[in-house]
């Protein structure tokens, strides 16, 4: 049965989404109102065809997969076409959100009577070789999602409600992205205290995986900090009732924020990181 899928925006996770479900036989639109130029060149190179808002509707799904803080926008933009329509598609937010923020996004897609889907994804953008990443979903509607597994995406339908499956998720990214930003704070301090090549020998001697992980995870983190920056702050709101966590979380946005400027600016800090990195190779 042919299927159209929605998939919006076109990031590296948007656009490796798109290109796989291409590839596994759907036609997939989306929309690139108010993006660059480099997010039309990324959905045309992934054989997704550009609609107005108003026909995104007309597929039979909708992937929300847009930067944490641009979530609940999103669902209000997409909200009077989805009233309108009179064939409703399902809706999935795949956000970095916490579930708080779902809740909110659930309560504008529900005004509009389209069935309602919670999603997070774990892993990086689909590409060639790599089995990852893992979608999973929640709630009433995440049912209707599992199609998608016929067309090219791991769809892991998860017995739970709306939140669920972004529970999942912001304590997955609060390990990951959190130990990511934890590590890179001592490695930065270590630097600065003349101690980096003692401790970049120490690590590299006596925890192994460790460092094989930080080679694997910090340098990915320069060009993506700034997105994460809006992720650490909903995992804040995700872990609120530990007044502790959330503190911890908020001073991994400020540091993520740093990063993001560093990224932009002199870069003398990601490059810190890297030669931190370097000598804990030898």
């Amino acid at each position: 049965m042919s299927i159209t899928v929605a998939v919006v925006a076109q990031g590296a996770m948007g656009a490796g989404t798109g290109a796989a479900l291409v590839k596994g036989g759907a036609r997939v639109v989306t929309s690139v109102e108010g993006r660059s130029s480099a997010s039309a060149a990324r959905a045309a190179e992934a054989g997704m065809e550009a609609v107005s808002d108003a026909a995104l509707v007309e597929a039979d799904l909708i992937l929300s997969i847009v930067p944490p803080g641009e979530a609940l926008a999103f669902a209000q933009r997409m909200a009077p076409h989805l009233k309108a329509a009179s064939r409703k598609p399902v809706f999935a937010d795949m956000n970095a959100v916490s579930p708080q923020t779902v809740a909110l996004i659930a309560e504008v897609i529900a005004q509009t009577d389209a069935p309602f889907a919670d999603g997070g994804i774990i892993g990086g953008p689909p590409k060639a070789g790599y089995e990852g990443p893992a979608f999973y979903c929640s709630g009433p509607a995440a049912e209707y999602v599992s199609v998608l597994s016929d067309h090219g995406l791991d769809i892991r339908i998860m017995d739970g409600p709306v939140g669920a499956a972004s529970a999942l998720k912001m304590s997955y990214a609060g390990i990951t992205k959190g130990l990511t930003a934890l590590s890179s704070m001592m490695m930065l301090a270590a630097t600065r205290a003349g101690a980096d090549r003692g401790l970049a020998s120490e690590v590299a001697e006596s925890q192994p995986d460790l460092t094989a992980w930080f080679q694997r995870q910090t340098p990915g983190m320069y060009a993506k900090a700034y997105r994460w920056v809006a992720e650490m702050r909903e995992i804040a709101d995700f872990v609120r009732d530990d007044p502790a966590a959330a503190k911890l979380f908020e001073a991994a946005a400020e540091f993520y924020e740093r990063m993001a400027a560093d990224h932009a600016g002199d870069q003398r800090e990601s490059a810190a990181l890297s030669a931190f990195l370097k000598e804990a190779k030898r």
